[in-house]
């Protein structure tokens, strides 16, 4: 019974690691950027909806969805003003300068906050949970996995359904003929990263109420979210939420057999996954 649960607790931790993930896949499919500051930007949205929660008193996911298009705004100016700028054959241009927009944003944040880890209240339900048979599954974990689903279901039918998403898979496929299409490539990376911004959000609200956050958070973030992207396979976005699956599953299999093995444990099938399809599981391009 016991390694049930410990299987769907891993599952449940997946559902995180997938919201994580989703923005950065998202955007490498489109643009294939490959941002390093993404991981900063789920604990810049968590300090943001610190702000909302305390200062204005309001409900974490109300803040959430005030924060959202305040992200959204912010992932369209950075992606339009300056990442628009590095973008080209040469990949090295975007890993640096997001790499010095993470320095940035970890020490503005340490100015702003302090070194201090903080947290986000939800109340009641931080200790509420739902039995479903033999197994007590935590009200937010559950939560944190259906809205991951929800990102991904979502984000699958604006590529494919609809006419912005026609213009993400045709500016992907090939920028210069989208351009002479009347597609304004600039303008369709820009909304990629805003929309990816908003997935932040949902990632840090899950992120700032499970857990104790602070400025240097990131790149932990980054680095898992970096492992359930290529698990699942670049540019698929289920496979993104397959990655992260496997990622909570191994981690929490891990730390049964002792707590220290947790985090070793989800890199050794990130490195598994690897020797077996070094593409990832589910590898595709967005088209």
């Amino acid at each position: 019974m016991s390694f049930i649960d410990t299987l769907v607790q891993g599952v449940l931790l997946g559902g995180l690691y997938a919201l994580f993930a989703a923005g950065l896949s998202l955007v490498f499919g489109i643009m294939r950027l490959v941002n390093l500051a993404h991981g900063d930007l789920i604990v810049l949205a968590a300090f943001l909806l610190l702000v909302l929660v305390t200062g204005l008193g309001l409900d974490p996911f109300l803040a959430a969805l005030l924060a959202a298009p305040l992200m959204f705004g912010a992932g369209w100016v950075l992606q339009y003003v300056l990442l628009n700028r590095t973008l080209g054959k040469d990949v090295l241009p975007p890993l640096l300068v997001t790499f010095g927009l993470s320095i940035i944003i970890q020490n503005a944040l340490l100015e702003g906050f302090s070194a201090d880890s903080r947290r986000i209240s939800t109340g009641a339900l931080e200790t509420a949970s739902v039995g479903l048979g033999p197994v007590t599954i935590g009200f937010m974990p559950l939560m944190a996995f259906l809205s991951a689903v929800a990102v991904i279901v979502c984000l699958n039918l604006l590529i494919y359904r609809t006419a912005i998403g026609r213009a993400f898979r045709a500016t992907s496929d090939d920028a210069v003929t989208a351009g002479l299409m009347g597609i304004r490539p600039q303008r369709i990376f820009a909304m990629a990263t805003g929309l990816a911004m908003v997935v932040v959000t949902i990632a840090a609200l899950y992120l700032g109420t499970r857990a104790n956050f602070d400025p240097t958070a990131g790149p932990a973030r980054l680095i898992y979210a970096f492992e359930a992207v290529i698990i699942g396979g670049l540019g698929s976005l289920w496979g993104t939420l397959a990655g992260g699956v496997i990622l909570g599953v191994a981690q929490t299999l891990g730390a049964a057999v002792n707590p220290e093995w947790q985090i070793l444990a989800g890199h050794l099938a990130f490195l598994a996954v690897l020797l077996i399809k070094p593409r990832g599981l589910f590898p595709r391009a967005v088209d």
